[in-house]
């Protein structure tokens, strides 16, 4: 079974016809060094700097940061963070996206125990978007996924996050379960959507060509 963990200095070529030719952009395992650009991805797709929330936004980026570093630190052998990188700036890589992926247990008495590989933070640069890199960093997961032998992935994604879920369901996730807690009724906050898809194996791709 291999484990991308091992491999950080792995490296994919991209080729899709919406990224300019200047691009020299690869998907590589993360390193300490990427934190600081990957934190701060992150937090502009999923935190505001605008209004009463932009003097904590800081303290988000701050947070996002340690977990993140923690996690790359911890050395477990499933789990590993991904950047979508551009090394034609001046020989250096400067980070477009990035997605992790890692496992998790299910928390229902039917299959207690059981791990499924699961699909978090996935965020592109606000002024590099539509260009593919989610769908790439999306599919460089799955071929993690099926390198450490699941067939399955998943992930959550808001009700009202429109263009993320279109983007899923054009990559062939399907709706596994809709929750609601107790803050969405009384906050008023979006639902969570639990997707799921089941990958191709790479056997069956061989035979269907």
């Amino acid at each position: 079974m291999k484990s991308w963990f091992f491999h950080q200095h792995y490296q994919k070529s991209v080729t899709d016809a919406r990224i300019p030719n200047s691009w020299q952009l690869q998907i590589r395992a993360a390193t300490s060094a990427d934190l600081p650009g990957i934190a701060q991805i992150i937090s502009e797709s999923f935190h505001s700097q605008k209004g009463l929330w932009g003097w904590a936004f800081p303290l988000f980026r701050l947070g996002i940061y340690e977990d993140l570093r923690y996690r790359l630190a911890s050395r477990t052998p499933h789990h590993v963070c991904l950047v979508a990188v551009d090394s034609s700036i001046s020989g250096t890589d400067q980070i477009l996206g990035t997605v992790e992926l890692g496992i998790r247990f299910s928390d229902s008495w039917a299959n207690v125990h059981k791990s499924f590989p699961y699909l978090s933070n996935l965020a592109v640069d606000p002024k590099y978007r539509r260009y593919g890199l989610a769908s790439s960093l999306l599919i460089s997961c799955e071929q993690v996924c099926q390198d450490w032998g699941f067939q399955d992935l998943y992930l959550h994604v808001l009700e009202n996050n429109y263009q993320a879920r279109q983007l899923y369901f054009k990559l062939g996730y399907r709706v596994h379960k809709v929750e609601s807690h107790w803050n969405t009724f009384f906050l008023n906050s979006s639902r969570q959507i639990f997707l799921h898809k089941h990958l191709i194996s790479k056997a069956s791709q061989r035979d269907a060509t």
